[in-house]
């Protein structure tokens, strides 16, 4: 019973070293650093790439962008683009590592053993007790080559000093070559260089895609630079909507004051007032939210000091020179050429191609072919008719002198009379494929679908835009026939105000129409992959 306490005792301890805060009765919060100062750490770690360029375009205490310096600054600051470039580097290292398997190994041991013993025998009249020190010294190489063949050299040296050697110390030396060759499963370069090219695939995919990540943004961008643009113009238009309908409510005040109008009429300029006040507000808080999307796809509201700065855009929306033109059969193909999701799917369907060999090649019975080689020396030979002891340099002349060698040969085949392994890694390469093939089919009616409709949009944005000019300047000609009836008594203010309003919709439109056609060419550009060809842009330098 004692010895039971004793060790429960001893357990205890045990555990209350391991476990201190488990062994206090009452436990405490331990003292140190809050939960998040490991993530803490890790930013300082991996320091994030701080924004750029944005006080080479403050101008007057605000922020003047072209469309070209929006794209240019996304580029650099956009957080979108420097997520989806991490699988870029990712996949680099997949390429650094598919190459280990031919990574040259060397090795180096020693050993050193010291042995007190009892003598087993007397027969020869030897010493009692043995004392003996053994030291084993190993040095190898192994280097697997693209063709599937290993090979593997190894140095032993062995030195051993005993009271029971006739002679002491004892030297030997040996130096091995091996050598394995695959005959049928593992042979050749396709099969051993197949990670090594899926990988380099894997990147250029990688690449691709980083590509098609890059034209999606700089589309946003796009679309939100001119979002923008719209939404100025539009508060443009109803702040001088807002000035008329002040103007002809102010006439018709200082006609009620005259007598000259009935007091039932200020009404009617009165609420036109009130009503583009409202649009007014609207129009502000609106053109807030879009200049707000457009700093996030800049990444100007990273820094308070930039996100607080007003927005200058500078390019306007009325297309200058020749209006795009392009016919369907052509932007298809330019898409096929171009848009970097088809080049992203060949590298995918040439790397299932890869792996369907690869797997076909696990079904191959395991034959194999191994030689060795092996020279010895030791320190002992005979010299004048009589066995003498030598030294550890006799022992290395004897193993280059290559006068003990041991040659060895040997073929191994290991055959599976049903390998389910390989059979199913073969049914998964061709599913892989089969499915990836559809993908390349979904994605091209993807993209013959999404390049007609661009096509279309900017054809209808043209007309549009046409359509627009026609209707705004027939609404300034009545605006003024109204105004000009309503100064001469004519007509009432209800047809002045109705000119007002149907004019503020035609200036509205037409920006509209202005916008619609620049978001339709960048459109275009887009789903035909001409985009960054556009804007001059090369992948290659977004890379530190």
């Amino acid at each position: 019973m004692g010895t039971v306490c004793r060790h429960l005792a001893c357990i205890n301890l045990l555990v209350a070293f391991a476990f201190p805060v488990a062994a206090q009765i009452t436990p405490r919060a331990p003292a140190g650093p809050p939960a998040f100062a490991f993530e803490e750490h890790a930013r300082q770690a991996v320091p994030l790439r701080p924004t750029t360029g944005f006080l080479d375009h403050v101008v007057d205490g605000k922020l003047t962008l072209s469309l070209d310096d929006a794209i240019r600054l996304a580029l650099a600051n956009n957080t979108d683009i420097r997520v989806d470039e991490q699988p870029v580097e990712t996949a680099r290292n997949a390429v650094e590592r598919a190459l280990a398997p031919f990574d040259t190994n060397a090795s180096a041991s020693f050993n050193s053993t010291r042995q007190h013993e009892n003598a087993y025998s007397q027969l020869f009249g030897g010493p009692p007790t043995i004392n003996s020190l053994d030291q084993v010294t190993q040095v190898g190489l192994t280097q697997m080559l693209e063709t599937g063949t290993s090979f593997q050299a190894t140095f032993n040296s062995f030195k051993g000093t005993s009271n029971f050697y006739f002679f002491s110390p004892v030297f030997s030396t040996a130096l091995e070559f091996d050598l394995t060759q695959p005959l049928l499963k593992g042979r050749g370069l396709l099969v051993n260089r197949a990670p090594i090219v899926v990988a380099q695939r894997g990147l250029a995919q990688s690449r691709s895609t980083f590509e098609g990540r890059v034209n999606d943004v700089l589309l946003k961008v796009i679309q939100d630079y001119w979002n923008v643009i719209q939404a100025q113009e539009n508060l443009t238009v109803q702040r001088e909507s807002l000035d008329e309908a002040q103007k002809s409510y102010d006439h018709d005040k200082h006609a009620l004051e005259l007598g000259a109008l009935p007091p039932l009429d200020i009404f009617r300029s009165e609420s036109q007032v009130a009503s583009r006040r409202v649009s007014v507000i609207q129009a502000e808080y609106f053109l807030e939210q879009q200049e707000d999307q457009l700093r996030r796809d800049l990444g100007a509201d990273i820094d308070p000091n930039i996100r607080a700065l007003d927005l200058n855009l500078t390019d306007k929306p009325d297309p200058t020179g020749a209006l795009m033109s392009i016919d369907i059969p052509t932007a298809l193909q330019k898409a096929l050429d171009y848009r970097p999701e088809i080049e992203s799917m060949r590298q995918q369907l040439a790397s299932d191609d890869v792996n369907v060999r690869l797997a076909h090649n696990g079904l191959e019975p395991d034959l194999s072919l191994t030689g060795r080689y092996l020279t010895s020396g030791l320190n002992t030979g005979l010299a004048n008719g009589s066995l003498e002891a030598g030294t550890y340099g006799s022992a290395i002349n004897q193993m280059f002198g290559f006068g003990y060698p041991t040659y060895e040969f040997g073929v191994t085949l290991k055959y599976p009379f049903r390998n389910h392994q390989a059979q199913a890694a073969m049914g998964d390469a061709l599913a892989s494929k089969r499915a990836d093939l559809y993908s390349d089919r979904l994605l091209q009616e993807e993209i013959t679908l999404g390049v007609t409709n661009a096509v279309h949009a900017l054809e209808e944005s043209k007309l549009s835009m046409q359509a627009a000019k026609v209707a705004l300047d027939l609404a300034q000609k009545t605006l003024q026939a109204d105004q000009h009836k309503y100064e001469l008594g004519a007509e009432t203010v209800f047809f002045v105000l109705e000119a007002q309003t149907e004019l503020t919709q035609a200036q509205v439109a037409l920006v509209q129409a202005e916008v619609s056609y620049q978001l339709a060419t960048a459109q275009v550009d887009h789903d035909t992959g001409s985009l960054l060809r556009r804007f001059e842009i090369q992948i290659g330098g977004l890379s530190d």
